[in-house]
């Protein structure tokens, strides 16, 4: 079977909607479930109640602390939110998503798809840290996705255009635990240099940099040479 893409909720809430999202991606043939944080914790026996059929996907799935955590090894993520965010990323309905998922899959590389918590979805630093973004034309009045719902309207448009993938070659990306520690990086060196002024505008310009890499189609190699050089700009000239 070839990869699919990982289905990452980000802090759920109700173990019946993790059990429920578990059933929808079974539904459409995705088994790649990890669990950000989720309030109730983990293992969960709603979760498993609610799956029914579909406890394999539970019983796999990754338990992670952080987004980054739960996106090791993957290069791509999308973000689902019903709301408009004031970063620049590339904007997504789920059909278009899932094929370009479907093509990025193809060419070897790795996809998630982040779902936020069921009370307000994902805040702006969850989002910061995705490549796109998936919206769906509901009704402007009455927004709101359940989870389940969610994940299975994705899973439904990845299914119903899932082909076996072609052989290409294709740069390898950094994945997201990468471009994470690279986020980290840079923002250190730029605290330590007094660049975040005034304080109260730090958090505000740490997300608008995650988000520029996020944007940005980074490889491995591309990560190295960043970190490399930001050391020898900030190394004292004494030891050049």
């Amino acid at each position: 079977m070839f990869q699919t893409p990982r289905v990452i909720l980000v802090r759920p809430q109700m173990g019946e909607n993790i059990g429920a999202a578990a059933r929808a991606m079974m539904n459409f043939g995705l088994s790649d479930m990890a669990l950000v944080s989720p309030r109730d914790g983990w293992p969960n026996a709603r979760a498993t109640a609610m799956a029914s059929g579909a406890t394999p996907v539970l019983d796999q799935a990754r338990l992670a602390g952080s987004i980054a955590e739960a996106a090791e090894g993957v290069d791509y993520l999308f973000a689902t939110t019903a709301r408009t965010r004031d970063m620049v990323k590339p904007v997504f309905e789920p059909e278009s998503a899932m094929a370009e998922a479907r093509r990025m899959i193809g060419e070897g590389r790795r996809v998630g798809i982040l779902f936020g918590p069921e009370r307000a979805g994902l805040e702006n630093d969850d989002v910061a840290q995705a490549n796109a973004v998936v919206t769906v034309p509901v009704n402007p009045d009455f927004p709101s996705l359940n989870l389940a719902q969610c994940v299975l309207l994705m899973g439904y448009e990845w299914r119903r255009g899932a082909v076996e993938p072609t052989t290409q070659d294709a740069p390898e990306l950094a994945d997201n635990a990468a471009v994470d520690r690279w986020a980290e990086h840079w923002n250190e060196r730029l605290d330590t240099a007094g660049f975040f002024h005034p304080p109260e505008k730090a958090a505000h310009m740490k997300r608008s940099f995650r988000n520029l890499w996020s944007r940005m189609p980074l490889t491995g190699l591309d990560v190295q040479l960043l970190h490399g050089a930001l050391r020898q700009l900030v190394r004292p000239k004494d030891d050049l």
